[in-house]
């Protein structure tokens, strides 16, 4: 787990955040059919200078919350603040400042930068757009810091996206984030595309730059061992909403929601011993689809412990001890194992 105590002030609050994208028919005359309710009803604060990490099946949502929390995509409903700037309700010179303090690293290093342009141009571009240099020496000098920042040599400046690896791509997508001096950055699954023998180096990386520079991350991954390394606090996600919200630690040894508990238990370990006396949960069933959710408890279909008024009641997202949330009926505070 990530030993960095993080502040207590926080950076980043996310209240009822929903969004819903709609579902259209027609050519001339479009009209909506239906919903797919991605995000619904998010409800979390990130610290200044933590990890949180954000995980959950494929489908469950989590690129779309972490883009909707940066405004890349307008939220249906709720409110994203952050350091006190409304993403929302924001007017042009606020979103240009939440623009600086707010960066995003992709998921595919192939997709994420234009292949036209120069690595200079690339990560120059956000320098340029937040007037942070007007000298174009100076500018390439910090353009070369940058790359160097991130383990890339500067005499790389003028070479294109094609003629470097996944690896060296993903670190090219870093340093364009690290351009504008952010608090915050979305790390949208920055590992999935890598081999896995790269994997580590970069979020080591990730870990370095953090407590070099004080950044604050959202971890979006599936990688569960990987996500309890890096992360302070861990939040669970199934079908658009939120299952279970706690300490890294005190989620992996304790886990409350069954869905949690199905999650982790999947997780290999590498004690031939202890593996063999584990017992994975297996969940029956397929997820459901976001555009015609089950009613009540999103996880009552596939739930080994539902009860009858799971399927009509929603679950409460409720602090059951000190920093640890979770939306069950099931979980009483009485059940959670007593902390050292």
């Amino acid at each position: 787990m990530n030993d960095r105590l993080p502040s207590t002030q926080v950076l980043v609050s996310v209240k009822g955040l929903k969004k819903y994208f709609p579902i259209k028919r027609g050519i001339i005359f479009e009209r909506t059919v239906g919903l797919v309710e991605a995000v619904n009803d998010l409800t979390f604060d990130i610290y200044r200078g933590e990890t949180l990490g954000l995980v959950g099946e494929s489908g469950c949502g989590k690129t779309t919350a972490g883009r909707t929390i940066l405004g890349l995509y307008p939220a249906t409903d709720g409110t994203v603040k952050i350091d006190e700037i409304d993403v929302s309700t924001a007017q042009a010179d606020e979103m240009h400042q939440l623009r600086r303090k707010a960066q995003m690293i992709f998921q595919d290093p192939f997709a994420s930068l234009n292949p036209r342009w120069t690595v200079s141009a690339i990560v120059g571009e956000p320098i340029n757009v937040h007037h942070l240099e007007t000298d174009s020496k100076k500018k390439n000098e910090r353009v070369r810091e940058l790359l160097e920042m991130v383990g890339l040599s500067g005499r790389y400046l003028n070479r294109f996206p094609h003629e470097f690896s996944g690896g060296q791509r993903q670190r090219i997508g870093i340093a364009r984030a690290l351009a504008s001096n952010p608090d915050f950055i979305v790390c949208d699954e920055p590992i999935a595309a890598l081999d896995v023998s790269i994997q580590a180096q970069v979020v080591n990386l990730l870990e370095d730059l953090q407590a070099q520079l004080g950044l604050t991350y959202l971890f979006i991954a599936h990688d569960l061992s990987m996500v309890r390394h890096i992360c302070n606090r861990v939040a669970v996600m199934y079908l658009g909403c939120m299952a279970e919200l706690a300490e890294s630690n005190t989620l992996y040894e304790h886990p409350l929601h069954p869905y949690t508990q199905a999650l982790l238990s999947a997780v290999p370990v590498p004690d031939p011993k202890l593996s063999r006396k584990r017992q994975r949960i297996i969940l029956e069933g397929d997820v459901p689809s976001s555009i015609s959710p089950p009613s009540g408890c999103r996880f009552h279909t596939r739930c080994p412990i539902a009860q009858p008024h799971c399927s009509e009641v929603v679950p409460t997202w409720r602090e059951v001890q000190p920093g640890h949330f979770v939306a069950c009926h099931e979980v009483e505070p009485k059940s959670i194992p007593a902390q050292p």
